[in-house]
């Protein structure tokens, strides 16, 4: 299975980053196939509300930056993890322009073998996850009809714990194509 993480966090050794490459070694020990874009990393602009996509571009965006990197891996992905740290109840901004602009990516229809979803998720405290689980269901399970793979939270003294670290590592291990 091809599997696309997208990672919100900025810190490149953060909890989130470290969750990630917790999942990542078990997909991968599994035979899973992981991609990982650092969204903070790139250049990435956020949705300029033009209908581009809708209209003349079918589908493609009339931004060409870094999201076309993307694009391209969402093409191939079977499942997409979101994973991030908490801002203010939600994901990352950085994070939020990435997901904006898969309403390009899902149109006239989401790309055709992205069939699962799961999300990772960092926090100081417990009760912050609301804003990024609405999102969540409300965009990608619900409007793109992806598979719910699961929710996987850290938060205050969990965050870098092994046994966090052991959970998402078993997750991406159960992994089946």
């Amino acid at each position: 299975m091809n599997i696309l993480v997208l990672n919100g966090s900025p810190r490149p050794n953060g909890n989130t980053a470290n969750m990630i490459s917790a999942f990542r070694a078990g997909a991968e020990g599994a035979g899973q196939h992981v991609d990982v874009v650092d969204i903070c990393k790139k250049k990435i602009a956020g949705c300029l509300a033009c209908e581009h996509c809708h209209t003349k571009g079918n589908g493609s965006c009339v931004q060409k930056d870094d999201m076309q990197e993307v694009y391209a891996l969402l093409k191939n992905a079977e499942m997409l993890v979101i994973a991030s740290p908490i801002y203010y109840h939600g994901i990352s901004g950085q994070l939020k322009c990435c997901i904006d602009r898969f309403y390009s990516a899902a149109y006239p229809a989401k790309p055709a073998k992205l069939k699962k979803a799961a999300m990772i998720l960092s926090s100081g405290d417990a009760n912050m996850y609301d804003g990024a689980l609405f999102s969540f269901k409300g965009d990608f399970l619900d409007y793109l009809g992806l598979a719910n793979m699961g929710v996987y939270t850290a938060h205050g003294s969990e965050n870098d714990s092994p046994k966090k670290l052991e959970e998402l590592k078993a997750f991406g291990a159960s992994l089946k194509d």
